[in-house]
Formats: structure tokens, C-alpha cells, sequence
């Protein structure tokens, strides 16, 4: 079992950065597959990054060059920093891990309790 928790949502004007930590405990913790999905206002959820096992990174067409997704291994925090923040980023973010899959196949097992950003 996987317990995640998300920290530093907040509300910042459009074009403003923010970044978003989970911290992950539990057993065999964390070398395996982690990400960030988040869900809109409309209730539509979406992949936004994933981190592979040997930090291999990849992200939705509607973050890449502005979100940037990072793990401390040492510490099993898993960050997402984003930048250039536009109102359509507006959802509550949720911190995911697959521990079967060293490789993200697309889907996780565990997730945090959420995090709300908010661009206006």
C-alpha cells in the first residue's frame, strides 16, 4: 500500500508559476511509476505527467514546455513544477503511483487526496 499527499495548490494570477509536492510512504516505496492528473471544473480528468522509474518523463501536449515533473528519491517526494499558468490549468491536482510498473503504462493504483490550483 501507497499513501500520497499533495501539498502547495493555491490561487495565482495567469502567468504565474506554482509548484506541487507529494510525499509518498509505504511499502518498497517509491522506485516505480508516478504522476500528476487533475480534474477541471467540469469534472473532465486528465493526465498532466508521468515520471518513470529511471526518470524518463512525459507529459500532455497541453503542459509540455511550461510543467516540468521531478522525483527526490532520497526523500519520495514527487514535484511538478509549473510555470506560465493559464486559466484552463484551473482544476484540482492529484499526485498518482503505480508500484507494479517501473514503466507508467498510463493508469495508477494510489492516489493523494488532491490539491486545488486556481489561475485567474
Amino acid at each position: 500500500h501507497v499513501q500520497l499527499v499533495e501539498s502547495g495548490g493555491g490561487s495565482v494570477p495567469a502567468g504565474g508559476s506554482l509548484t506541487l509536492s507529494c510525499t509518498a510512504s509505504g511499502n518498497n516505496c517509491c522506485n516505480f511509476c508516478m504522476g500528476w492528473i487533475r480534474v477541471g471544473l467540469n469534472n473532465e480528468r486528465e493526465g498532466v505527467a508521468r515520471i518513470d522509474s529511471d526518470g524518463t518523463a512525459r507529459y500532455a501536449d497541453a503542459v509540455t514546455g511550461r510543467f516540468t515533473i521531478s522525483k527526490d528519491n532520497a526523500n519520495n517526494v514527487l514535484y511538478l513544477h509549473m510555470s506560465n499558468l493559464k486559466p484552463e490549468d484551473t482544476a484540482k491536482y492529484y499526485c498518482g503511483a503505480d508500484p507494479l510498473s517501473q514503466v507508467c503504462q498510463g493508469g495508477y493504483f494510489y492516489y493523494g487526496q488532491g490539491t486545488q490550483v486556481t489561475v485567474s
